[in-house]
């Protein structure tokens, strides 16, 4: 009997029904799967069933990792490594579908981290399919003029369309965990803002949610010293919130900010 660690943040998916959705929201036949944190193998049996060309799995945890090699024998690639140290990128020549019920401890940051190190021009991977908290999905799809608007949403919508697909409860899941989730789907953008450092995007939303219910002229004064054109150009009310303002000026502000 495998023992979910709290210190992973696993918790098991079991709703059959869940499964079954998931791996029929697109045709993933012959395709090259990634699936992050398997656990006990319950949806990448669902996957095996759905005919991938190929199923390469990342557990962090020995113990399942040992557990899968067991139950899947040759049937899957088991890397047994943190997600977060992985360049996923080198893992295939092709692009993958990426399925993964995240750890609620570091769902932001591993999706933080694929958006930031996406290569402009080519994308390794078509979708992604991926389970978060729902108080985490609703901050990644909310729109401005919401309180759940943030850096996550303007980071998330950078370079991905993103569609809700359904909430799922938490009784569908071993052990039950206090809150729903959230089943989300990420296809990459043709088209979006093309930046000199990804991470000048990141400094550019810290620094005005630094302080989300004060006005916007303190964080423009820190970045851009009172700057009336850039103002002007962007019509940017200074005495606004940081959540009253369209994803696009944060864009528009990085560009600025980089012409600096």
């Amino acid at each position: 009997m495998i023992k979910p660690k709290k210190s992973l943040g696993q918790n098991f998916l079991i709703d059959e029904n869940i499964l079954e959705k998931i791996v029929s929201i697109i045709n993933i036949k012959n395709k090259t799967i990634l699936e992050i944190g398997p656990g006990t193998g319950n949806l990448t049996s669902y996957i095996l069933k759905s005919g991938p060309k190929k199923l390469f799995v990342v557990e962090k945890d020995k113990k399942l990792a040992i557990f899968l090699k067991k139950k899947f024998e040759d049937k899957i690639i088991i890397i047994n490594d943190d997600i977060l140290k992985i360049d996923e990128k080198n893992l295939y020549e092709e692009k993958l579908i990426v399925f993964g019920n995240l750890p609620y401890n570091i769902s932001t940051e591993i999706l933080a981290k694929w958006i930031l190190n996406l290569n402009d021009k080519n994308f390794w991977f078509d979708f992604l399919i991926l389970m978060f908290q729902k108080e985490v999905a609703d901050r990644i799809i909310s729109k401005f003029n919401s309180s759940k608007y943030g850096r996550l949403s303007i980071l998330a919508n950078w370079k991905l369309n993103i569609d809700k697909i359904c909430d799922v409860k938490s009784s569908s899941f071993f052990p039950k965990p206090k809150v729903d989730s959230s089943l989300l789907l990420f296809k990459p953008k043709k088209i979006f803002y093309k930046f000199k450092d990804p991470k000048s995007l990141e400094k550019i939303t810290r620094i005005f949610f630094n302080q989300r219910r004060k006005k916007l002229k303190k964080p423009f004064n820190i970045l851009f010293k009172d700057n009336i054109h850039i103002l002007k150009n962007l019509q940017i009310d200074l005495n606004l919130r940081p959540h009253n303002l369209e994803k696009e000026i944060y864009y528009e502000l990085t560009r600025e900010y980089e012409k600096l």
